[in-house]
């Protein structure tokens, strides 16, 4: 079996990063995680206590997810890589999708996500979870809320995660290529805090303003002030 490490970036995610990491206790049991590295950008709370707890190694980084996930990757022996934020959960069945997916002939040459849900079983967390995965589906532009589960061959090929703290995971799967990224059969739950926080109708209306201006050009440390 393949040896796969999953890397979490985490900041002050005390409040979900336990319940993310007990979503893969049953693949580490069976083998098929053989590592945690959970990349702390300065957290005040009991995120690296809870990290250590898991199992996990703790790496410290400064702040911003894509260099907490760049950094993660560098310190990650395996040869695949499965990235997940900390807010997110895995659901039951996953790992005997990864593993079905990491056995397939042509798996080093692709990538892929989980289908999103949202934790919060209402109308609007439906829609926006199904627009995101139609997104996902047809323009090869799924949310890092997804996950990502990918070789490290591939991954170093079209040049990792910058170094930006915004949009990191757009970029990285624009280089993977719609032709080349994967649906699991298995769902990522991941929080709805934005959303119950700013509207389900306006935050994906910000979502999308955000990825035109940075498809337009704008670099992403600007759009990090409207992203909220």
């Amino acid at each position: 079996m393949a040896y796969l490490s999953v890397v979490i970036p985490t900041l002050n995610a005390a409040a979900t990063l336990q319940a993310c990491l007990g979503a893969l206790a049953e693949a580490r049991t069976r083998g098929l995680v053989d590592q945690l590295v959970v990349v702390d950008g300065g957290s005040r709370d009991a995120t690296v206590e809870i990290a250590r707890a898991g199992g996990a190694v703790v790496v410290e980084s400064e702040a911003g997810r894509g260099r907490q996930l760049a950094t993660g990757a560098n310190i990650a022996a395996g040869g695949w890589l499965l990235f997940l934020h900390a807010d997110t959960v895995l659901s039951p069945g996953w790992a005997t999708a990864a593993a079905d997916f990491m056995a397939r002939p042509d798996a080093g040459q692709a990538a892929a996500v989980f289908r999103l849900a949202y934790d919060e079983d209402s109308r609007a967390a439906r829609r926006v979870a199904g627009l995101a995965n139609w997104r996902a589906r047809h323009l090869g532009l799924p949310y890092g809320d997804q996950g990502l589960l990918i070789p490290r061959e591939l991954y170093e090929a079209v040049g990792g995660f910058a170094d930006v703290p915004l949009m990191e995971d757009v970029g990285l799967v624009r280089g993977i290529g719609r032709r080349r990224l994967r649906m699991l059969d298995a769902t990522a739950v991941t929080s709805a805090g934005r959303y119950r926080r700013d509207g389900w109708w306006w935050r994906p209306v910000r979502n999308l303003a955000v990825l035109s201006l940075y498809f337009l050009g704008v670099p992403p440390r600007t759009l990090k002030r409207f992203y909220g």
